[in-house]
């Protein structure tokens, strides 16, 4: 038994994967020793997710691959029980259903508690998902609908369904951007986890972007790009800059920090008591050219503010709202749809993009009025225009302003909702999680892009729990804590040690 554990727990080698045209993986070998947290790193479309679909079972690769579980092969086309019981998933969509509760998820994969007759034991399954939940110390209700969860209490469920019957197995636990919108408190809880997982000898495969956790959390990386592998290397012989040229491909700069604050400009949006879920009596002034951050923990309350200034928030409204450039009256927060403020959504596929639209439908949605004629018909060769001129602008990647958006990698996803929103030439932006999911480098071209607005005059409000965004970002910070603003910090002493201070409450 103990020659059996020197070997990887798992093994893919010669793994291709060809869409069409397309390569997107080309002889790819990877190793995941027990014990250990392997990273997976690399650009949007370098072929992280399909490699990850292909280990799941969803997509078949190409012949002549090998895998491995313990030595033992497995077809990578069948997908077994006892294939499932030593890999388990938490893919980056999660894979749960909005319309059933935390208790219903977790049972879709594992079964019900029955009784001798049959039924089901519901006070014994509503134990055994509280146990597995409550780990997280975030208060879920188990009973409740995911689909009234928050972003970071599905994430919390997903973790969960995977992590069911896992204590004391071997195998590997794959997790594919867990944190995408977990803010620092949460994360330290999934960070704790995923240690007692590799402690107890099993592997864990983890995706990120965020080379922060690369550096906290992982033993070794495996950077891909273009579909190959580049390099695998122990992180603690790596530093973020030699990590970032590894997957850029070329030196790049990986520090961004907004200049210092100059004089506060007029404002150009003014938000006065605004209560909307968790939140009581919100206010702030939005100067145009300010990249306002907003943030806090999970429930305070700071992710529902763009929904409620962009009218898009689902629940009662109350508050007022001014744009002083263009009335000096006060808009009912109840109406605020009509102000026609958009918005980056939180969740990018549910929220923000049409899938079985093209890329240039979904960025034209809100366009069509412009390009109507008087006769009602949409001018074909103005929308291709205004199309092809931001796919230029903000450096979409794509086959075409045909393809379907789905096609596109989620940092390409973003950036045609970015598109659509500044097509509309608003006097304010407002993004909720903006660079969740993307990788480094599209990550520095979403600064750049919302820092050009910003330079232009427009007001920018940042919601993230994400403080590497609200360090490169953002001239000002907002911590709501309790549904109230508990701290304003500014300038220079946008520091993360002040920011998780002041989100904890414990400045």
């Amino acid at each position: 038994m103990g020659a059996e554990l020197t070997g990887p727990v798992l093994r893919v080698a010669a793994l291709s994967k060809r869409f069409g045209g397309t390569q997107a993986l080309e002889d790819v070998d990877l190793e995941v020793a027990p014990g250990e947290i392997h990273a997976l790193i690399g650009p949007n479309g370098s072929g992280k997710s399909t490699l990850i679909k292909i280990l799941a079972g969803y997509h078949h690769a190409e012949p002549g691959a090998v895998a491995e579980l313990d030595g033992e092969p497995f077809d990578l086309g069948q997908v077994t029980a006892s294939r499932h019981d030593r890999l388990r998933f938490v893919h980056q969509e999660l894979g749960l259903v909005g319309e059933l509760s935390a208790i219903d998820n977790l049972a879709l994969s594992h079964g019900f508690a029955r009784t001798a007759f049959g039924n089901i034991r519901w006070p014994e399954m509503e134990r055994r998902t509280s146990a597995l939940v409550e780990r997280f110390g975030l208060g879920i209700d188990v009973r409740r609908p995911l689909a009234t969860a928050t972003p970071v209490q599905r994430t919390v469920v997903a973790i969960a369904a995977a992590l069911q019957g896992w204590e004391g197995r071997r195998g590997v636990l794959v997790l594919d951007e867990p944190t995408a919108v977990l803010p620092p408190g949460e994360v330290a809880r999934l960070f704790d986890i995923v240690r007692e997982v590799r402690d107890a000898g099993a592997g864990v495969l983890y995706v990120s972007h965020r080379m922060d956790e690369i550096f906290a959390l992982a033993d070794r990386v495996t950077v891909i790009r273009g579909g190959r592998r580049i390099a695998t290397r122990p992180v603690a012989e790596l530093t973020p800059r030699a990590l970032a040229e590894l997957m850029a491909g070329e030196e790049m700069e990986t520090d961004h920090r907004p200049p210092p604050p100059s004089s506060r400009a007029d404002p150009v949006l003014e938000v006065r008591d605004l209560w909307a879920g968790p939140l009581r009596g919100v206010g702030f002034d939005l100067a145009g050219g300010e990249r306002l951050g907003i943030t806090g923990l999970a429930g305070s309350g700071h992710e529902i503010v763009p929904y409620a200034v962009c009218g898009a928030h689902a629940g009662r409204v109350n508050g007022r709202l001014r744009l002083p450039r263009r009335s000096e009256r006060w808009t009912q927060a109840r109406d605020a749809d009509g102000l026609g403020l958009p918005l980056v959504p939180a969740d990018r596929a549910g929220e923000g993009v049409i899938g079985d639209f093209s890329v240039g439908e979904n960025l034209t949605l809100p366009l069509l009025g412009r390009l109507r004629a008087r006769s009602g018909r949409l001018r074909r060769r103005r929308e291709s225009a205004l199309v092809e001129d931001w796919i230029r602008r903000v450096g979409v990647r794509t086959a075409g302003r045909g393809a379907r958006i789905t096609t596109l990698s989620g940092g390409n996803q973003q950036k045609v909702v970015m598109a659509r929103c500044l097509a509309q030439r608003p006097p304010v932006l407002a993004l909720c999680e903006p660079t969740a999911g993307v990788d480094i480098a599209t990550r520095l071209q979403l600064y750049d892009l919302i820092e050009r607005q910003a330079d232009e005059g427009m007001g920018v409000i940042v919601s993230s729990t994400d403080t590497q965004d609200l360090l490169a970002l953002c001239t000002r910070v907002l911590v709501v804590r309790d549904g109230r603003i508990a701290r304003e910090i500014s300038g220079r002493d946008i520091t993360e040690s002040a920011l998780v201070h002041a989100m904890e409450g414990t400045e």
